[in-house]
């Protein structure tokens, strides 16, 4: 083991960033330890979403106030900066990390977390987290554990980067990639959406990095014809800045905002409304009655586009090929204006419907998440390079029969919630260059009030740009041979 890794004296913590915490309660483990434990072990070993288990974990076990505060810190705070804490720890055992027992490796990054990234004195991180040990994985692993945290409190986390870190002169990729917690396929791929060569340092793509790791803002979307913004705001909600259905919570879980309760507004980010609405906007001739969401599921942008063809006396068939996600689904086009939702269990690329039956049609492919990383941090550790390659085809057929489905004049919002350059603008020039049938309409038109969105054609939201997801859209209107 370097002899780095057993320094005695802890320098000042020049690095915390204010997450919230208390020291461990009496002799066991404080409630909020447990459940970010457990949701961070579902995580790893049954591929949870932690964004769906911890707020049923934190009603289930009536967690409010600082322990939920702290058990949503420790559970987000650990998934973002994982990469970091790994390369760290890896420093501190003194045997292979891969060898480390999954439940012990979770305690060790958990620990590091509240050593490395919040305010939660050291002592009390250390001791709060070997409690905890002692109780999941048995007093001799604990010994393991904590002889590691201690190793690992031996500094800060600036001067542990420095220690770990690539030297970014000599490979600023693999620096951003342990600095900011992100697979190194990850930094290549979102430097190359944001148009960065490696050469000239990748400012930008740094910068996209450090938002991936700041708490986002939890985002509601009023429905269309059932509530308003000034209904959230009065609520205690604040107004977004470009969705005119949009509002953010600076605080709370969204399932007690009284419209949400009402099933009159859904959580969504705002990037995800807007490009609902853009798809809306596009102006068609003829009738305009029935509109397809094609992957609708959770049911979001299906709940807002329900709401819109419900004022405009259209109707919605929002489409999803899992069942439970089409649970989901029909509880988000609930109470849309003139019930214009309907939900179908149906796979898009197999579709049970008439070709040419839509007037608008949009595809929310599914894809790697590079553009929700904020919100699903353990996104990033999921996927690698070869899920792309598997994702395309996915992709390009979900595309094709969208547009098959369309009727002549009528338009499809092809949407990911990544900037992956073979998952947006890759698929959707590999699909027309097999037809003859498609205009590609500018879709930054159809969203004038929102600035830097435009590349070429198509639209890309950015988090340190815009503080949404990172969605692309491209719009195609299908012609008349």
């Amino acid at each position: 083991m370097p002899d780095h890794s057993r320094s005695g004296h802890r320098p000042a913590r020049r690095d915390s960033k204010g997450g919230r915490g208390s020291p461990a309660r009496g002799a066991g483990p404080d409630p909020a330890r447990r459940v970010s434990y457990e949701v961070l072990r579902a995580v790893r070993e049954r591929d949870a979403y932690a964004n769906l288990l911890l707020p049923s974990m934190l009603r289930e076990r009536k967690l409010t106030g600082r322990d939920a505060a702290l058990a949503t810190e420790l559970s987000y705070g650990t998934l973002r900066h994982q990469g970091s804490y790994d390369a760290i720890l890896d420093t501190c055992v003194d045997r292979s990390l891969s060898s480390v027992d999954p439940e012990v490796l979770v305690l060790l990054r958990l620990g590091a977390h509240q050593l490395l990234n919040t305010k939660i004195p050291p002592h009390a991180a250390v001791s709060a987290t070997i409690a905890l040990a002692r109780r999941v994985i048995g007093t001799r692993r604990s010994r393991f554990a904590n002889a590691v945290l201690r190793r690992v409190a031996a500094r800060d986390l600036a001067e542990w980067l420095e220690i770990v870190a690539p030297d970014r002169d000599a490979d600023v990729v693999g620096h951003l990639a342990v600095t900011h917690s992100h697979p190194r396929w990850a930094v290549e791929a979102l430097a190359q959406a944001l148009g960065e060569d490696p050469a000239g340092g990748l400012a930008e793509t740094g910068r996209l990095l450090v938002a991936h790791n700041e708490r986002p803002q939890v985002s509601v979307a009023a429905k269309p014809g059932r509530a308003s913004v000034e209904d959230l705001v009065d609520s205690g909600a604040v107004r977004a800045r470009y969705s005119p259905y949009g509002a953010y919570l600076p605080e709370g879980d969204p399932a007690s905002l009284r419209e949400v309760k009402q099933q009159r507004a859904v959580v969504q980010d705002e990037a995800s409304q807007l490009v609902a609405l853009a798809l809306a906007r596009v102006g068609i001739d003829g009738a305009d009655s029935h509109w397809l969401d094609a992957c609708a599921g959770p049911g979001g942008k299906a709940a807002l586009l329900a709401g819109l063809a419900g004022q405009r006396e259209a109707r919605l068939l929002a489409a999803e090929a899992q069942q439970s996600r089409a649970r989901l689904v029909a509880g988000a086009v609930r109470r849309s204006v003139r019930d214009a939702g309907r939900t179908v269990v149906a796979d898009s690329t197999r579709p049970p419907w008439r070709e040419g039956s839509f007037d608008r049609v949009l595809v929310d492919a599914p894809c790697t998440g590079l553009g929700a990383l904020r919100r699903r941090p353990e996104a990033r550790w999921r996927r690698d390079a070869d899920s792309v390659a598997e994702l395309v085809p996915l992709q390009r057929s979900l595309l094709e029969r969208a547009i098959e489905a369309t009727r002549p004049g009528g338009v499809v919002g092809y949407v990911t919630c990544s900037p992956h350059l073979a998952e947006t603008r890759g698929v959707v020039t590999e699909v027309l260059a097999g037809r003859g049938d498609v205009t590609v309409l500018r879709a930054a038109d159809y969203l004038d009030a929102v600035p830097d969105i435009a590349v070429g054609d198509y639209v890309q939201f950015w988090p340190h740009r815009h503080g949404t997801d990172a969605m692309f859209l491209a719009l195609l209107r299908r012609r008349a041979d």
